[in-house]
């Protein structure tokens, strides 16, 4: 029997364009013979829809069109488990379908960060993926760099502030990340696919990059720039009993890779589907063997440190003129779900498909094997409303 697969997509986000490119890609390499896709689309103002128009990355082109030929869906949990549902509720006809697992692919804010996992979570259907609190934790990338460090794992020292600390106390701010030395990259805290990040080479370019970065998130990150740099990526996948990593590959776009390096590129030479595939990179990274062990051990050891599961990016930086690597960030739910790098490991896409649905259904065994409530008489035991403490 064939497993109903919920895969989510869109929502509340400034990648909510790729995570459609990132859905589609999954969906269409999802083996159908094991699967029955059912897609959602969650629309930047946090509706929920679902119609099989939304299989095909050619409807997306006119959303609003495919919007009223689709359902508005809410998810209800009964004794026999989740299932979704056209909302209103239709007499005849319309979406009713229990829900086995489900495959979030949304990138940053309110789907990659654990928005979306709580729900799921709530709702008592096995996801694939990160649960909540390493989703949480490897999109906000100062906390990140906290548990690395705490690990062992090197990453660049940084400084980080809110908004309202940087308009009451700028130039202190200023003069903290001044001791870092120009240039510096600034970044938005917890946004990925490089929204919001400039680099800044004096003050006055420092300053604006800060607030155009408070465009998209309350707290910012400001780390040194190095200047001799190569990016190095690794995907892993796996969960707290075996982690494997991919090949490693070096993007390339100068600096930093921008939003417009890495998807309107692609988007330019009629590749408007291929999002992170489509970025010129070469595979596997010219690199020796100790240093692609290197990458790849930093790369397993930061999945294992953040508790990670399912499938993730890491991107590493190597200082060429100091000869040191770092972990710059991780991706939980990366772009195009780095298939392309399991591809030349000799994985194909749907086999990490596979993997993503089979670690999501064992992690849901073991949760069930826990124990989350007891019975107990404390409730008849209470005098009033003050309660026990009273």
């Amino acid at each position: 029997m064939k497993l109903n697969v919920a895969v989510f997509f869109g929502g509340r986000s400034v990648e909510h364009e790729i995570s459609i490119i990132s859905a589609q890609q999954a969906i269409a390499a999802a083996d159908k013979e094991k699967y029955n896709i059912i897609p959602i689309y969650i629309t930047k103002s946090g509706i929920f829809y679902s119609s099989p128009e939304m299989t095909k990355i050619e409807s997306f082109k006119n959303i609003p069109e495919l919007l009223k030929k689709s359902s508005r869906v809410i998810f209800v949990n009964d004794e026999k488990g989740a299932k979704v549902e056209s909302y209103p509720k239709k007499l005849f006809g319309g979406l009713s379908q229990h829900i086995d697992v489900a495959l979030p692919i949304m990138h940053g804010t309110n789907g990659e960060d654990g928005t979306l996992q709580g729900y799921i979570e709530t709702l008592g259907i096995p996801y694939a993926g990160c649960g909540v609190l390493a989703s949480a934790v490897g999109m906000d990338k100062v906390v990140m760099k906290k548990i690395l460090k705490e690990h062992g794992i090197p990453v660049l020292d940084c400084e980080y502030f809110y908004s309202s600390e940087w308009y009451k106390n700028k130039n202190e701010i200023i003069e903290k990340i001044e001791k870092l030395n120009y240039p510096v990259i600034v970044k938005p805290a917890n946004l990925g696919s490089s929204v919001g990040i400039k680099k800044a080479a004096d003050r006055s370019a420092l300053e604006e990059a800060v607030e155009e970065a408070f465009v998209f998130a309350e707290k910012v990150l400001v780390e040194h720039a190095i200047e001799n740099l190569r990016e190095i990526n690794c995907a892993a996948i796996g969960d707290s009993d075996e982690v494997i990593t991919s090949v490693c590959e070096e993007p390339f776009g100068g600096d930093f890779l921008s939003y417009e390096k890495k998807y309107m590129q692609g988007a330019k030479s009629s590749k408007t589907s291929e999002g992170m595939a489509s970025l010129a990179r070469k595979v596997p990274a010219d690199l020796s063997k100790e240093e692609s062990d290197t990458i790849r051990r930093m790369v397993s050891d930061t999945f294992r440190a953040l508790g990670c599961a399912g499938a993730s990016r890491v991107d590493c930086m190597i200082d060429t003129a100091e000869g040191k690597m770092y972990v710059n960030e991780i991706n939980t739910i990366p772009g195009s779900l780095s298939f392309y790098l399991w591809e030349a490991a000799g994985i194909s896409f749907p086999e990490v498909v596979d993997r993503l649905i089979n670690i999501a259904l064992k992690t849901a065994r073991i949760k069930e094997k826990l124990t989350v409530t007891f019975e107990t008489d404390v409730l008849s035991l209470q005098g009033g409303t003050k309660g026990a403490k009273a």
